[in-house]
């Protein structure tokens, strides 16, 4: 259910699974196939300025070249991009997987940045897509068998690839500093995130005009032809851009910090960016927390609680014990699953919970 409503934003949902594997698979289903039915998700979401019908979904007569390519509608109408859903809600969540994400490769984090920025700018995910297109090309004309690679082709990418570079950045570079503000501000259990971002142009945005580092990437790009032919890839960028966070109240970078503190402090980060969402954009976010109270204490469970409450977000938070949604018994609505079927928990029904359910 969560992955379902993951997919009402722009990207590849909480698994970042491929479009195909998200068909269901029946009994009639090939065991070793998707299906062939295709999917679809669709929801009427609240906004301010009234309700709206998104839609998204992979069709199944698109060909086998469109297996990875979305369909998007917006009040019954196709829209051209995923940016579009982007535009109209926010979602974010966290999962279990991502508890180690600070002690993993730079890759994650970046994600999880990105999907951060999505909310106040919804065209940064094209602008990361069409960068790593003209990446993938680039590393593919360096590497090619027939000659020398067209002079003038490859200084268009590299061009190309230095004006998203500066245009992802500086979306990046934007929101960790309001990001950064919002979570020195934030009060109770939860510790204090400090936020940076470690990466060349980055750097370069700090030092230089917008336009000269836009000259340096381009520049930095074509000098490192021969060395990005043989490694592949290219060394300068903003896919090779790491975020920095720390334990204020430790002074300690987040990766040397225990486990269970490094969830508190995703969840300090995820809370301080719903707040400036709903400042920005007059609602808070989806919030997605899948098994998010299983390893906080009592304390951080009722303070977390209380801050989507108070924020007026919808959550969907999922666990197996219900024991650790004490506090939240007439304030949330309950629903088991079981053998793909979701109920209303029997001692919820008939409560006046609207306003949760909004």
């Amino acid at each position: 259910m969560l992955e379902a409503v993951s997919l009402l934003a722009p990207g590849r949902g909480l698994r970042r699974a491929p479009l195909a594997e998200l068909e269901r698979r029946g009994r009639d289903a090939c065991a070793d196939g998707p299906s062939s039915g295709g999917w679809a998700v669709a929801a009427e979401v609240m906004t301010p300025d009234g309700p709206r019908q998104l839609g998204t979904g992979r069709d199944p007569n698109a060909g086998e070249f469109a297996r990875e390519k979305r369909a998007v509608k917006l009040d019954g109408a196709m829209a051209g991009s995923q940016q579009a859903l982007g535009e109209i809600v926010a979602v974010v969540w966290l999962t279990p997987q991502m508890d180690r994400l600070f002690g993993e490769a730079p890759s994650g984090r970046r994600r999880f940045l990105d999907r951060l920025v999505y909310a106040f700018d919804p065209a940064h995910a094209g602008r990361v897509t069409a960068y790593e297109r003209a990446m993938r090309e680039r590393a593919r004309l360096l590497k090619g068998e027939a000659g020398r690679p067209d002079a003038a082709w490859l200084n268009a990418l590299e061009e190309a690839m230095a004006g998203r570079a500066l245009a992802i950045a500086a979306a990046r570079r934007d929101l960790v500093a309001r990001l950064a503000q919002s979570c020195q501000a934030a009060t109770g259990p939860f510790p204090r995130a400090g936020l940076g971002l470690d990466g060349d142009v980055e750097s370069w945005l700090d030092d230089m005009a917008a336009v000269e580092a836009e000259e340096a990437v381009a520049a930095a790009l074509a000098e490192a032809r021969s060395q990005d032919a043989e490694n592949g890839g290219a060394g300068v960028g903003p896919h090779r851009t790491d975020l920095l966070v720390r334990h204020m109240e430790k002074d300690m970078p987040a990766e040397l910090c225990s486990t269970g503190e490094q969830k508190a402090l995703l969840i300090s980060i995820v809370l301080a960016h719903a707040r400036l969402i709903a400042l920005a954009r007059g609602s808070a976010p989806l919030l997605l927390l899948d098994e998010v109270a299983a390893h906080l204490d009592a304390e951080r469970r009722a303070a977390l609680f209380d801050e989507i409450v108070a924020l007026g977000a919808q959550a969907w938070l999922t666990g197996t014990d219900a024991g650790l949604f004490e506090g939240l018994e007439t304030r949330a609505q309950f629903f088991q699953v079981r053998e793909a079927t979701v109920t209303p928990s029997a001692d919820t029904r008939g409560r006046d919970d609207t306003k949760e359910r909004t």
